[in-house]
């Protein structure tokens, strides 16, 4: 018999926790199968948290973004299920490293959902707006693809699919709206202050 743990009714911190306290390994191909169709959303998540720190990455976190790009086409052409490469779906995703990241990770999504409440419900888990949220997702990760390294600039377009992606989860469309706020203010920051660089680099040669 299949002892894997299935997610319940509760808010989704709690969900990710009772899945990181199982004895099963928490591999990719473990966590869509335990979560489903909220996978896209979890995997966003993890795969740009990092991006939408406040921190210089120099380009260390493009493969992140690539894959998040990846399943955000898979979005866009109606797929309900995640697929990965077997190489992909065998990956450890909660070692040693990545349990301190993600529990830090906890902490802030534990604080919006203090504040979280279903509104607008009608607007998520429709085929219309799951492909509308793979559009949102391959912008916001392009946009934090092609910051300037060193320059920080990929925050915001990062910290935008996070927001969208927990708005998914806990069926916000506040959040969703702020989450579009954010993702549209980096992409407008990344392209002024890319035109004043070359307009700069311009005057000097």
């Amino acid at each position: 018999m299949d002892q894997r743990t299935e997610p319940s009714a509760t808010k989704f911190s709690d969900q990710l926790e009772e899945w990181l306290g199982t004895d099963e390994d928490k591999t990719l191909e473990s966590l869509v199968a335990t979560f489903k169709e909220k996978s896209f959303a979890i995997l966003f998540i993890l795969l740009l948290g990092l991006p939408a720190l406040p921190l210089p990455t120099g380009g260390a976190t493009h493969v992140m973004e690539i894959i998040a790009a990846l399943l955000a086409l898979e979005l866009i052409v109606g797929r309900r299920a995640v697929w990965l490469p077997k190489r992909w779906r065998d990956r450890e995703i909660a070692g040693v490293r990545q349990r301190r990241f993600i529990t830090s990770l906890m902490r802030g999504i534990r604080r919006l959902e203090r504040l979280s409440r279903p509104r607008l419900r009608f607007l998520f888990n429709r085929r219309f707006s799951n492909r509308f949220f793979g559009v949102l997702v391959l912008a916001g990760s392009a946009g934090a693809f092609f910051a300037p390294p060193f320059s920080g600039l990929d925050t915001l377009p990062a910290l935008s699919v996070l927001l969208l992606s927990l708005a998914v989860l806990l069926e916000d469309g506040l959040i969703a709206g702020a989450a579009i706020l954010v993702g549209v203010t980096g992409v407008a920051l990344e392209i002024t202050l890319g035109s004043l660089a070359i307009h700069s680099l311009g005057k000097l040669f």
